[in-house]
């Protein structure tokens, strides 16, 4: 895979699709979040969703990890087709999520924080982790040493003795997506990863997204309302308006699609 370009200056290869979702549909009551959307996102990209307030993208990252069950289609991941992810499968098979509201340990330790994003990697039973010797021991150094090198590269070191309800608000953001990282995900799900950020903290932000993608070959999935940014780190856009898919493509085909266009501007039709 060739090296990442901000701005799609340079149009990268990528492998296989690791996730296909086919006609998934989804209803609360008579409104329709999602109505028949599809698409693929291959191995190593970085593909945004992206619409208007209401146009069912938080809904589509819900589907993907398993919170929502659709009523319609199917989901296909490492060659298993499935009416509806399920929660479990999903995280132990390397999709790690962030929340547009933080949910972080507010009263816990930044290290804390991340070492609970190891849970699934803890293979010893409670004797063994209860007497907190032989290989449970070497389990918990091996799964810290993991959360030290997350650290390292977030470069959150001055911070992972503080207890994050202390942290401000952009340094939090950091210390969730170091939790997801800890997960070792294969795919990763951010959800409004710069919400609420200032210029600095959103440079920052998109500079990780990218090194994430780069260093751990992480393939991403983000929503995110900041265009510049949409544009300048994603590979492949898929647009949502009113639950449906409007556009599908570069960076560059879904900045010039009319439909687009139309959405963000609130042009109407008769």
């Amino acid at each position: 895979m060739n090296a990442p370009e901000v701005g799609g200056a340079v149009q990268r290869t990528f492998g296989e699709p690791v996730l296909t979702l086919e006609n998934i549909g989804l209803g609360f009551g008579g409104v329709k979040a999602i109505d028949g959307v599809s698409f693929e996102v291959r191995r190593g990209e970085i593909m945004a969703i992206i619409g208007p307030n209401g146009a069912g993208k938080s809904s589509m990252l819900n589907c993907i990890n398993g919170f929502y069950k659709p009523q319609v289609g199917t989901i296909t991941f490492k060659g298993r087709t499935m009416p509806a992810m399920d929660p479990h499968f999903a995280a132990s098979n390397g999709i790690a999520r962030t929340f547009q509201n933080i949910a972080l340990f507010r009263g816990m330790s930044t290290l804390d924080n991340l070492m609970t994003g190891r849970v699934l990697k803890m293979k010893r039973g409670f004797f063994w982790q209860a007497l907190h010797w032989g290989p449970a021991q070497k389990e918990e150094l091996e799964n810290r040493a993991y959360v030290e090198h997350v650290i390292d590269f977030l470069e959150i070191q001055a911070i992972r003795r503080t207890p994050v309800g202390r942290l401000p608000y952009g340094l939090q953001k950091r210390v969730e997506l170091g939790r997801a990282l800890a997960m070792e995900p294969e795919i990763l799900l951010l959800d409004e990863p710069m919400a609420g950020m200032n210029v600095e903290e959103k440079q920052d932000m998109s500079r990780f997204i990218l090194e994430v993608n780069e260093e751990f070959g992480t393939t991403i999935v983000l929503i995110e309302h900041d265009m510049g940014v949409v544009m300048d780190i994603s590979d492949h856009v898929v647009v949502l308006d009113y639950g449906r898919k409007i556009a599908d493509g570069t960076p560059d085909e879904v900045r010039a699609n009319q439909q687009v266009i139309d959405a963000y501007l609130g042009v109407s039709h008769d």
